[in-house]
């Protein structure tokens, strides 16, 4: 008798518990809502509504790639088994609310090539990435590869996920070549006329969507050893973007960040706002940043952030944050401690 008392008093408090498990769950749906003007992220509804960023964390976003395709990169170091985290669950593991996805060795693969399945890859992203803010999405992946053949698939897809807010052009200056003068340069993945043609489409569609672009810091210094130009060159184009991504590939030439920051501010639109991206391993040498660098872009970062300086902070990337480098543990504790600073 004891023992059937116990188990109905055990179930009544299991039942109560969820009914307030959903009612909070409830309150706090309706909260966002009323927080923000809008519904659950992706209820195309509510696509014409502008969310309130008010925090810093609601400026940082992960740089993110199909799961494990940085595995060869590792590899030639010597760090085997790969990772297996998706981008979605890279977002949630440092917890930032919104993501850039960019398309890497082939992956996923186009939509026109699945039609056979019950949801594309494509489209079963977009499905995990509903709970996030913002996504930007690439139709120049990584080594920038891609065209134009992508654009449609990317503003279909934003059809029907309007938190797709715009389109990423990851390595943009590609062909690199040394000439005759010593002098290397490369040239833009897509015309000034097809960024053009990008913006015509967004107005077609009448989707107000933004165009990203990787610039590394060498690029902004020709004349350096390590330093490349364009042809044609970039200020001829770079009004075309609204937004720039500065990202510093090897470690060593993160003291020269206040430099490279004022030689982008110097060619950058006003209409631009500025991106740092920040690099949890180096793919050159292979190591991951020391926790030291790590802490100072971070916190440079934020402090620009703060200044108007920069717009966004961006963190690299789901195929790395499972492989245990100390940097991505530190990339994690610190938006856990700054995160929700109001700006």
């Amino acid at each position: 008798m004891t023992q059937i008392k116990q188990s109905s008093s055990r179930r009544n408090f299991i039942r109560s518990t969820a009914i307030t498990a959903s009612c909070i769950s409830m309150t706090g749906l309706s909260a966002y809502a009323l927080g923000t003007g809008e519904k659950a992220p992706g209820d195309k509804t509510d696509a014409s509504k502008k969310k309130a960023f008010d925090t810093v964390r609601d400026h940082f976003w992960i740089f993110s790639d199909p799961e494990g395709t940085d595995d060869k990169r590792m590899e030639r170091f010597n760090i085997k088994g790969g990772s297996r985290m998706s981008p979605a669950e890279g977002a949630f593991w440092i917890d930032v609310p919104n993501l850039l996805f960019i398309r890497d060795a082939d992956l996923p693969p186009y939509p026109d090539s699945e039609k056979w399945r019950t949801k594309t890859s494509y489209e079963q992203y977009a499905i995990s990435f509903q709970p996030l803010d913002r996504v930007v999405w690439s139709i120049t992946g990584s080594g920038g590869k891609g065209s134009m053949q992508e654009l449609p698939y990317v503003l279909t897809l934003a059809e029907d996920y309007p938190n797709i807010s715009g389109i990423y052009l990851d390595d943009f200056i590609i062909d690199i070549q040394k000439s005759d003068n010593g002098r290397k340069a490369g040239r833009p993945a897509l015309t000034t006329e097809e960024l053009m043609a990008v913006r015509k489409k967004f107005k077609e569609t009448g989707n107000p969507m933004e165009i990203w672009v990787t610039l590394y810091t060498d690029l902004l210094h020709p004349d350096d050893p390590d330093g490349y130009g364009c042809n044609p060159p970039l200020s001829s184009f770079i009004d075309q973007f609204d937004v720039l991504t500065l990202w510093t590939w090897k470690s060593e030439n993160l003291k020269n960040l206040e430099n490279n920051l004022k030689a982008l501010e110097s060619v950058a639109p006003k209409s631009a706002r500025i991106a740092l991206g920040i690099y949890t391993w180096e793919y050159a040498t292979g190591k991951d940043v020391p926790v030291d660098l790590m802490e100072f872009q971070c916190e440079t970062g934020l402090k620009w952030l703060k200044e108007k300086r920069i717009h966004e902070m961006i963190f690299m990337g789901n195929t790395l944050f499972d492989m245990g480098f100390p940097s991505s543990s530190f990339i994690r504790n610190w938006i856990r401690k700054v995160g929700y600073q109001k700006l």
